[in-house]
């Protein structure tokens, strides 16, 4: 098996599940109990946090651990707009469903939701935005990578912008942590442990100090009052060790990137349209379409290769890409459109053998339907 699907998940750094490993088997007291055991586990709760902080690199902020990505953005969202009498969110139509879905519930609630269109790049237009950020505004939500294209939006400008009206400002930065640097201008940022070779089941929101949202889940506070529910020691864990290792490895990992972009780029013909921006991306998501390809035919056909339509959470609805659709694809390009994700554990050999018989099977494809 070829594995080229990194915007999904990454494989569990070997470092990652050494870490955990002790929590899972040995310490499995409660973190927040006050016997020896459970100070030991808080302690290494922690550490984690720490380790996270500083591969973050942000001032002025706090971080809390919770059950993903999906629920630091609900919190992040839906807790902003209960401290705020504004009424308004302004987000782009290619956020990921987490942030649109959410968005949605809101405006059943009266709150009015703002979506910025993209350009054919996949870019959000800056002076669009600016007319649509105002004193209404309670929450500017945007994306640093996106998931599906790999494009990267303006996320500092469009912080300037909320900061210039008061209002608060949301970086989904599950795809661009540990890759790119994070813009200073965010309040709230979510992040999700297996985008970075971490396990499943643990993300975080980390907070600028004033701007921390109302709770989402209510209980025993654990986590600095703001979020509740007991944490899992190995999970947090993890995370952390991810994190430390993605700051470490940062620019390794880039370079390596950096090859195997030029690998695929190499691999297919101009017959291959890349989705997105070119210049404007992070070089781990290669999303490109092919005029009249199968995309869920294709996956079928080459089973020892994982990759991907777009997005895993909407992949399974039969429905079109919201992403493609958005960039002014047709129904048809958006379901002739592959996206292949490769970093740290990708080797050079085995990405340019998997885009060989993509490319062979694809031709195929043409053939039988000439």
């Amino acid at each position: 098996m070829i594995y080229l699907d990194y915007q999904a998940s990454t494989p569990l750094a070997p470092e990652v599940a050494a870490a955990m490993r002790p929590w899972i088997e040995d310490k499995f007291a409660n973190p927040h109990s006050p016997s020896t055991w459970g100070r030991e586990a808080a302690a290494a709760i922690e550490l984690a946090r720490d380790r996270l902080l500083g591969a973050i690199g942000l001032d002025e902020g706090r971080l809390a651990f919770t059950s993903g990505a999906t629920e630091a953005l609900n919190w992040a969202i839906r807790g902003t707009l209960e401290r705020s009498e504004r009424r308004r969110i302004v987000t782009i139509a290619t956020e990921h469903a987490a942030v649109l879905d959410s968005c949605e519930w809101l405006e059943g609630q009266g709150v009015q939701v703002v979506r910025l269109p993209v350009g054919r790049d996949g870019l959000v237009d800056l002076e669009t935005a600016r007319a649509a950020i105002d004193e209404r505004t309670a929450l500017v939500a945007a994306m640093l990578v996106n998931n599906e294209i790999g494009v990267v939006q303006p996320v500092a400008e469009l912080a300037g912008l909320a900061h210039e009206v008061g209002a608060i400002m949301l970086c989904d930065a599950v795809q661009g942590f540990g890759r790119l640097e994070i813009p200073a201008g965010p309040h709230l940022v979510a992040l999700s442990a297996h985008k970075v070779h971490g396990p499943k089941g643990v993300g975080a929101l980390w907070m600028r100090k004033g701007a921390e949202p109302r709770p989402l889940l209510h209980g025993g506070g654990q986590e600095m009052g703001l979020r509740s529910g007991t944490l899992s020691p190995a999970l947090a864990v993890g995370f952390g060790e991810a994190a430390r290792l993605a700051d470490e490895c940062r620019g390794r990992d880039c370079d390596h990137v950096e090859k195997l972009w030029q690998v695929a780029l190499s691999s297919f013909s101009d017959d291959w349209t890349i989705n997105g921006s070119v210049e404007t991306r992070y070089h781990g998501n290669l999303n490109l379409r092919l005029d009249g390809l199968d995309g869920a035919r294709l996956i079928g056909e080459l089973r020892n290769i994982a990759f991907s339509l777009g997005s895993a959470c909407a992949s399974g609805s039969g429905r079109p890409s919201h992403v493609l659709r958005a960039l002014g694809l047709s129904d048809r390009e958006a379901r002739s459109s592959i996206r292949l994700g490769f970093g740290r554990y990708t080797g050079e050999a085995e990405l340019r053998s998997a885009c060989r018989h993509i490319v062979r099977v694809a031709r195929e494809q043409q053939e039988w339907a000439a």
